[in-house]
């Protein structure tokens, strides 16, 4: 029995009044409560027993928890709810389980404070008669007999099913999915319950993760319920209907209500296809199945914190078999696994699979350990989990929790399943490169390509620990894979090796492996490679109060932190940031670009590198030209097929370059190998493709190309860490960038073999660590030029193509104001000689020159002018001011303080009449006291001094007796003077300022520690430093970079000395500091001066699902330290700026063939301002300008849409601009004015006239039926936006009822461009109308082009838009249009012959199927065929009808964006006349139909063709299946129609469709086809309706009225379009027909008399006619009737005779029947038929082969009588 003391509970927060809390407990659906007591804080102590009976305890069973308050007035009030596992007790019966705790949740699922404690144990039967003592488990004689032994339900003891119908609910929940089989593929979810269908959306990948629930809600026999089915699929919806599935799991309701709980909580589902079993596990599903009854309690589905996930259960058919495999994880070692900095660890790897941990031996007190151990992982295929995580843990306490650093392998990654390739590349392999030994592909050629197992190594794998990256960091494709959550900082490397084998597992699972040593050896043989970075800019930061610097690692070098390792140059000196005269500020590095040399030891991945280096290049490529692809927004641009054959000839080109040869490379392991096969193959195979690919859906091709080769892109094995960069504050790393190692390594080999940004400038974003650091804050650009290599392939290293390169030894002199005097007295701690920081003693005489390099001068002062330039540089005012300080004597009166004028933290400044005006500036205004704050009249401010500054903590306006200290505030603002010297020329001339700039002057700068120092002092400095540098040089004849011989520091004292090489291994001490390196700097003499030209047009899609418009919208253009706005405009939906923004004379400092090959971003920033005055950032976008440094060659750029993107990488909309940065020459410098020529208006430069898109008033007519499928709206209301133009339609009144809008004309006036390529998108925007006058937008449209809408009026060939036509009123006779419709006269002749097919011959002659001879001669046409649906042929525009029916959205419209409603509606757009007094052309949606004509009386027509592989239902394996017709209320058909025996019934019915008031009556031997009318709203369209069963059918839905398609006896329109018959995917052979619309299938009264109209030159037919005899009337003359010929207007064929009588008073007779065989018919007159109200139309007809009819139908009047 199981065994649960409840102890006690605690309420969080407490509840008032005291609640009365009951904990109820269920166990397999027996309920048990504890007694109420009253508190927050209830104990109990209370036993609760369940008996297990015959069931023991399984892995699933639970224990589920709800508190609930008793004394609720109301009602019993919920606290929370918990679930219990008892899956430690299956495995360690004997243990007691402890739950001490355990948090509650709320109704929403979330962990609230509340928490119980108890104790669960499984009691054996021999253990029940332990008793008494304390052990609150126990349970005595008196206790056992107050439990209520209840017999358990569900599995294994099932209660008597109930024949009564029940209410059950069915709650199918779907998360993910895992290695699902396929290639490029779109994975959705079809759940079917009970035949009931529901989808998840449409996602990518292999590994897609969906979150979506289902519900089905039924009321029936439990026994039926539990029989029904639930039919998970996942589907592919990117390729053809008959090849989506995936994958299937299949299982009843019964098998969910009797597991336990009824659920199926989060179980692993094993896809399989039914039709070929034997092909194994094809993905995994992972989902919640719950089944409920009335009273049952759902499982709760929590993560608890406890809980085991070690075994995971899969469910699949017991058909599927299931590979298994072994892998085998061969742990060699590791090193450099730091944890903490001067203590060594005891690491041990931890290795986890699918929920399985195992971990090798701990290896105490060293950093390096040598494991030597094999790890074994029982594994299925295809494998369920997506990585193998790795560990490394620190032992040196007991409990092993203290992580090292983590690692994620991607099974995707180091195996292939085979689905990568397509097809069968065709074609020899292209040669290797000369690099490499020829490889020929004969071998993978030969056959199909099946993958491989996962493989790995002997390889290293990086570890990586402390912060994560934001998750809204993208990694590039090619970068070493790492799962969520490694970490940022590099915590060492492990050596490993991993083997998958399938076969019987013998070993045990850990082994020694000390003899393969050995053999991993020469994976360990290390070079030296060196990392060169020269800083150039780093803007757009925040403000920074302290100095920063850049620290620069790979790996552990470079670490300055980490004193193991030798020092190197690895970080810059420490730096202010500028303001730069707008927001953001920027560190002065201007011509002097800080440098760092980091030189590391790794082993030889060069091979691995040129292999990812040049896939990377043919991804770039690619995609650059599908971005240009996709710029090309008109299909019928003339740019659009050449930039399409350039992307497939270098796509091309690409492909066939090969990759260097794995197979002849001696330290290539299996991994490289099979990759390189899988590699070459799908280049071959992506070749192929791009060289036949046709025109067509371009877009969607080359991204499926692109996907394909990201895929095999990610290189798993690439040793190496990736470059990290540090931005340290207060010895804080505060932000960072990564760049992958093999994007900037160098290759001798060629610059295909290097990386992309080798040698090159590239711009990084700095990013916060996780958790860290302003996330929503700007990110800053930092502008590198990067070399990683091997230090032998850099001797001629050069990465800029202009500057010198410097190396400066650095100390700082420190001296402090000590009784007026400047000296060393007054330091305290800061020595005389220091860093910059102050910390560190570096007195010059310890100083040595490293190896390789020697002292080239004397040291000399430094003035540290470009960090000390003056503040208000970028500034064009600046706000002087000045504390007036007082303070009160000992008779109570205000006196000057002792220090009368302070800042505002009271620091002494200079009085107001003493300061002066710098140069360049003047005032406009006096000293003046600022009263716009909390001051009296005068502008004083109060407060009590305390000591000892003896400054107030709080001051106010009013003054107080015991207020000691009072202050004002004076302020000046001061102006800088125009015509001086610009900001770079002001720059320029204060940098070039070399030595002192006086005789006198000693250099010293003003300030204290950690402040910001003046080159003038000022009244409050106490202290003072001066830079003192000296030169070093690098000697001759280094076969390296003298860069990177720059290793050790420079202090004498702590040079390393040969003692200290051997001792290297051993931790640094802890209270040794940072050595001296020395510094280096590139710098550039030769400043160059450019113009940028920003031309700014528009912004469009800002806000597609508000209302609200755009605030006051205006542009911020931020190019390095430089930033200018547009004007603010009115709030608008689209503004239009048309401005130009010039930045003038910009400096930089590279060479112009450096800017021109990589230049700087462009930043445009769209910000909006509220009502408040408030500035907040929309959205930026960057790309780079357009460098001319040759006028004589330029051209204006064109605008181009530019994308917006948010913080979070979420796209805010779209910018029209272009940008182009030209070089200013000493000529052009000279005229101080723009160097083009810019229209100037109203104080802003506009944009140029060719630039410029000229606009034209345009008229946009919008036909606005109604909406359809919109479920969440009453009232609603259209919203159309185009070109900051806006319009509405009136709300709709009764939206369930006639979901159409009142006023469907409507008409919009803008003025859009000309070009299309700049024409706004039409935004559709649905709001509904609420209560309290809200409105909010329930879906929304973009109409992106236009041109479909473009129409021209007054054109000759032009035709309107064609208006429905309407039938006849409603009140018009029925007999009257029935007498219209059947009216029709014979034209042909005589000779007609008689058909000799039935109907099925005459389809299979017209499809080609049957070829019989005898039907060689007849005249039979021929229909086309189609594969697929006629909505998907272009040619007949997706079936629609007079109105497009357009898509509405919630959210951004993506591939799994769900559909919330349709709008139905057209547009037409002209452009008005440029002569305003012209005539206006005319409207196009005028001429339409009264509202009171609607809605019509319509016809539905269904072909019932045939069923194919329908499920069986009896025990032979058939079935007798009939056809139901459901549509509203009218339900069609009968059982008695039914095929017997069949699961393939041939139905072949067809009829004419009759209008209501008539009948038919059929006998046939084939099904009844039954046409019935519908009240339908007038919207012709076409449906096609499917089963599972591909029971396929056909719904045409027109006006019944009379028009000229008509067939003869019809009664009903045919479609307007082509009609189809379709099949569905798994259809076997199923016929497929179409009809297009110059050929009609129609009934003349029977349904096997089939004829085609509208031929070409129709012939006389024959055909089996049924004749009726004379009627005559009992009470009246006997007449004779005549046969009369009927026969259609535009048709030749000769139907039936009819025959009609008069009626008489006396009421309706007629004599015996006779029929017979008919001659072909002769012309006669055509009959009339009198008096259509009192007349009886009979039609017959028959299609046999012999003389005998075989069928016969008639139809009658309902107020005749037949007889």
């Amino acid at each position: 029995m199981l065994r649960l003391v409840v102890e006690s509970a605690k309420i969080e927060p407490p509840l008032s009044p005291p609640p009365r809390p009951c904990l109820t407990v269920y166990f397999r659906d027996v309920k048990k409560r504890t007694r109420v007591t009253e508190g927050n804080h209830p104990t109990w102590n209370e036993t609760l027993i369940w008996h297990l009976w015959s069931r023991p305890l399984e892995n699933d069973s639970f224990l589920q928890l709800i508190l609930r308050d008793m004394g609720s007035k109301k009602k019993e009030r919920f606290i929370g709810l918990a679930t219990v596992l008892l899956k430690p007790l299956v495995k360690k019966p004997r243990e007691v389980l402890f739950v001490k705790d355990l948090n509650l949740l709320n109704h929403s699922m979330m962990p609230t404070d509340c928490t119980v404690t108890l104790q669960v144990a499984h009691v054996i039967h021999w253990d029940t008669q332990k008793t008494g003592g304390e052990d609150p488990l126990g349970m005595t004689t008196w206790e056992a007999a107050q439990q209520k032994l209840l017999v358990p339900s569900s599995a294994g003891m099932h209660r008597a099913l109930s024949s009564k119908p029940q209410h059950f609910q069915v709650q199918v929940k779907v998360f993910e999915a895992r290695q699902l089989m396929g290639n490029n593929i779109h994975p959705l979810v079809k759940v079917t319950i009970a035949g009931q269908q529901h989808h998840t959306r449409i996602k990518m990948g292999n590994n897609p993760f969906f979150n979506e629930i289902f519900f089905q809600n039924f009321h029936e026999v439990p026994a039926k319920f539990f029989d029904e089915i639930i039919l998970v699929q996942v589907l592919n919806s990117s390729v053809m209907r008959s090849k989506a599935e995936i994958g299937r799991f299949q299982t009843d309701i019964g098998f969910v209500y009797h597991s336990p709980g009824h659920t199926l909580l989060r179980k692993w589902l094993g896809l399989c296809q039914p039709n070929v079993p034997g092909s194994g596990v094809r993905g995994y599903l992972k989902v919640t199945i719950c089944a409920l009854g009335v009273g049952d309690q759902a499982l709760v589905d929590q993560k608890l914190l406890y809980r085991d996930d070690t075994d995971i259960e899969v469910f699949k058919s017991t058909a599927v078999p299931m590979a298994t495999a072994y892998l085998q994880l061969f742990i060699y070692c590791a090193e450099d696994l730091h944890l903490r900095r001067y203590q060594p660890a005891s690491p041990v790897l931890e290795v986890e699979l699918i929920g399985e941990k195992l971990r090798t031996k701990v290896q105490h007190q060293t950093d390096n350990p040598i494991w030597n151990q094999i790890l074994t992982f029982q594994i299925q295929l295809p494998f369920l989990s997506s990585y193998i995580k790795f560990r490394a843990l620190d032992c040196a306490t007991s409990n092993c929790q203290d992580e090292i650093g983590t690692a994620s392998l991607s099974l995707s990654h180091i195996s292939s399943t085979g689905e990568e390739i397509e097809g069968k590349p065709s074609g020899p392999p292209p040669a290797s490169p000369a690099l490499a030994q020829p490889c020929p592909l004969t071998a993978f050629l030969a056959g199909l390509y099946s993958g491989f197992l996962p493989c790995f190594g002997p390889s290293f794998l990086p570890l990586h620990g402390g912060p994560q990256a934001p998750s809204r960091i993208q990694e590039e494709a090619g970068s070493t894979p790492g799962a969520p959550g490694d970490g940022l900082s590099y915590r060492g490397r492990v050596l490993l090796e991993l083997i998958t084998q399938i076969k019987s597992h013998q070993d045990s699972m850990i082994k020694d492996l000390s003899q393969e040593v050995a053999r991993i050896e020469k994976h360990q043989n290390r070079q030296k490679y060196g990392l060169c970075v020269v800083f150039l800019s780093c803007t757009m930061m925040p403000n920074f109060k302290d100095f920063i610097q850049f620290e620069v690692s790979i790996g552990h070098y470079g670490n300055k932190m980490d004193l193991n390792y030798k020092p190197l140059v690895s970080t810059t000196q420490y730096s202010p940031v500028i303001y730069d005269g707008n927001i953001y500020h920027y560190i002065p590095w201007y011509n002097t670009k800080p440098v760092v040399a980091v030189t590391s030891s790794w082993e030889d991945v060069s091979f691995r590198m040129h292999g990812l280096n040049l896939l990377q290049f043919a991804r770039d490529r690619l995609k650059a030209n599908l971005d240009t692809l996709k710029s090309i927004r008109n299909p019928r641009d003339p740019a659009l097929l050449p930039q399409w054959e350039k992307l497939r000839r270098d796509f091309v080109k690409d492909c066939r370059r090969p990759l260097p040869c794995m197979t002849g490379q001696p330290k290539a392991t299996n991994l490289d190998r099979k990759r390189w096969q899988l590699r070459s193959l799908l280049l071959q195979e992506l070749a192929q493709r791009a060289k036949e690919a046709k025109p067509r859906d371009m877009v969607a091709t080359v991204e499926g190309w692109l996907r394909r080769l990201n895929a095999v892109l990610p290189e798993p094995q690439v040793s190496l860490p990736d470059v990290m960069i540090w931005l340290i504050a207060e010895e804080q790393r505060v932000a960072f960038a990564r760049v992958p190692a093999h994007t900037v390594i160098f290759s001798p080999e060629g610059p295909l073999y290097s990386g992309k940004f080798c040698g090159k400038i590239q711009t990084l974003l700095l990013q916060y660590p996780e958790g860290e650091g302003q996330q929503d804050g700007p990110l800053a650009h930092l502008r590198v030029c990067m070399w990683f290599g091997n230090i032998t392939d850099s001797k001629d290293l050069q990465l800029l193509r202009q500057g010198d390169m410097v190396v400066y030894a650095e100390t700082y002199e420190n001296q402090a104001k000590y009784k007026d005097q400047w000296g060393q007295q007054g330091l305290y701690h800061c020595p005389h000689f220091s860093d910059v920081m102050g910390h560190k003693a570096l007195p010059k005489s310890e100083f040595k020159e490293p190896p390789g390099w020697h002292w080239q001068d004397r040291w000399i002062v430094e003035p540290q002018r470009r960090f000390l330039l003056d503040i208000d540089v970028n500034k064009s005012q600046v706000l002087e001011e000045v504390y007036e300080n007082q303070e009160r004597n000992v008779t109570g009166t205000w006196v000057p303080s002792a220090t009368p004028n302070t800042d505002v933290n009271g620091q002494p400044v200079k009085a107001r009449d003493n300061v002066t005006c710098p140069q360049g500036w003047h005032f406009k205004k006096k000293w003046a006291v600022e009263l716009n704050r909390a001051v009296d009249s005068e502008g004083w401010e109060y407060g009590v001094g305390i000591p000892p500054s003896g400054l107030p903590r709080v001051w106010t306006s009013v003054e107080k007796n015991y207020h000691s200290r009072r202050r004002r505030h004076w302020v000046r603002m001061r102006f800088r003077n125009h015509g001086e010297l610009g900001r770079e020329e002001q720059t320029v001339s204060f940098l070039q300022m070399q030595g002192l700039a006086r005789e006198g002057e000693e250099g010293w700068e003003y300030g204290s520690l950690g402040s910001t120092f003046h080159l003038d002092p000022q009244p409050q400095s106490r202290f003072r430093r001066r830079c003192w540098h000296r030169r070093l040089a690098p000697n001759k004849n280094t076969e390296v970079a003298p860069i990177f011989l720059l290793e050790g520091s420079l202090e004498e004292s702590n040079a390393w000395s040969s003692a200290q090489v051997r001792d290297s291994w051993q931790p640094a001490r802890e209270d040794q500091q940072l050595p001296n390196m020395p510094f280096i700097y590139c710098t550039l003499d030769k400043p160059c001066y450019y113009q940028l030209f920003c031309y700014i047009y528009q912004a469009r899609n800002l806000i597609p699902n508000q209302i609200l418009v755009f605030q006051e919208p205006f542009v911020r253009v931020v190019f390095l330290n430089y930033s200018q706005c547009t004007q603010h405009l009115p709030s608008s939906s689209a503004p239009t700026w048309a401005q130009t923004l010039i930045f003038q004379h910009l400096l930089l400092h590279e060479s112009p063939q450096d800017t021109q090959e990589s230049p700087p971003l462009v930043v445009l920033e769209l910000w909006q301002r509220d009502a408040q005055g408030k500035e907040s950032l929309w959205g930026r976008s960057m790309w780079p300008p357009v460098v001319w440094l040759d006028l004589r060659h330029w051209m204006l750029p064109p605008l181009r849409w530019h994308p917006l993107v948010k913080e979070l990488r979420e796209e805010a909309g779209e910018i029209l601009a272009a940008c182009e940065l030209i070089l200013e020459t000493e000529k052009l410098r000279e005229k101080h004015l723009p160097l083009l020529s810019v229209p100037w208006k109203d104080g802003i430069y506009m944009l140029p006239k060719s630039i410029q898109p000229t606009m034209r008033k345009t008229a946009i007519e919008i036909l606005a039926w109604g909406l359809r499928n919109m479920k969440q709206a009453r009232h609603p209301q259209l919203l159309v936006e185009c070109g900051g133009e806006s319009l509405r339609t009136e709300p709709i009144r009764d939206f369930p009822t006639n979901p159409n809008f009142p006023e469907s004309a409507l008409i919009l006036t803008v003025f859009m461009p000309k070009e299309e390529a700049y024409v706004q998108p039409l935004q559709l925007k649905v709001l509904d109308n609420q209560d309290f006058g809200r409105q909010t937008v329930v879906g929304h449209a973009s109409v992106d082009f236009l041109r479909p809408y473009f129409c021209d009026p007054w054109a000759r060939d032009y035709l309107p838009p064609q208006l429905p036509t309407l039938s006849v009123k409603k009140h018009q006779k029925v007999l009257g249009f029935f007498y219209q419709k059947f009216w029709f006269k014979s034209s042909k002749a005589e000779d007609e012959y008689e058909h000799d097919a039935d109907w099925w011959s005459k389809l299979f002659w017209a499809t080609g199927d049957d070829k019989s001879p005898k039907y060689k001669y007849q005249d039979y046409h021929t229909l086309k065929v189609y594969n697929c649906e006629l909505e998907a042929v272009p040619a007949f525009q997706g079936l629609q009808d007079f109105c497009q029916t357009f898509k509405l959205y919630q959210e951004e419209p993506k591939v799994d964006s769900p559909v919330v409603g349709e709008f139905k509606g057209l547009f037409r757009i002209y452009p008005f006349p440029e002569n305003p007094e012209a005539p206006k052309p005319p409207r196009q949606f005028l001429a339409w139909p009264e509202r009171e004509d609607l809605p019509q009386l319509c016809l539905v027509r269904v072909y019932v063709v045939r069923a194919i592989n329908l499920q069986p239902q009896d025990y032979n394996g058939l079935c007798d299946p009939y056809v139901i017709l459901k549509l509203g209320s009218t339900k069609l058909g009968s059982r008695d129609a039914y095929k017997p025996n069949t699961v393939d019934p041939i139905f072949g019915c067809s009829s004419s469709p009759v209008p209501s008031p008539w009948r038919r009556t059929c006998r046939s031997s084939y099904s009844t086809l039954t046409c019935f009318p519908l009240m339908m709203r007038l919207e012709p369209q076409s449906l096609t309706l499917r089963t599972d069963s591909c029971l396929v059918l056909e719904l045409a839905v027109g006006s019944p009225s009379p028009t000229a398609s008509q067939g003869p006896l019809g009664g009903g329109t045919r479609c307007p379009r082509a009609t189809s018959w379709s099949a569905m995917p798994s259809a076997k052979g199923c016929l497929v027909q179409c009809l297009t619309p110059r050929e009609t299938l129609f009934y003349t009264g029977g349904r096997n008399s089939i004829c085609k109209t509208l031929s070409p030159k129709p012939q006389p037919r024959r055909i089996w006619a049924l004749r009726r005899s004379g009627w005559r009337c009992t009470s009246c003359t006997p007449r004779g009737w005549c046969p009369s010929t009927w026969r259609h207007a535009h048709c030749t064929v000769t139907a039936c005779r009819a025959w009609t009588r008069e009626r008489c008073k006396c009421g309706w007779t007629s004599s015996p029947r006779s029929w017979g065989h008919l001659a072909p018919l002769s012309k006669s007159a055509p009959g009339s038929l009198r008096e259509p109200q009192s007349t009886v139309a009979v039609g017959m007809s028959c299609a046999a082969s012999s003389g005998k009819p075989r069928m016969w139908t008639w139809w009658t009047r309902r107020s005749a009588e037949r007889r």
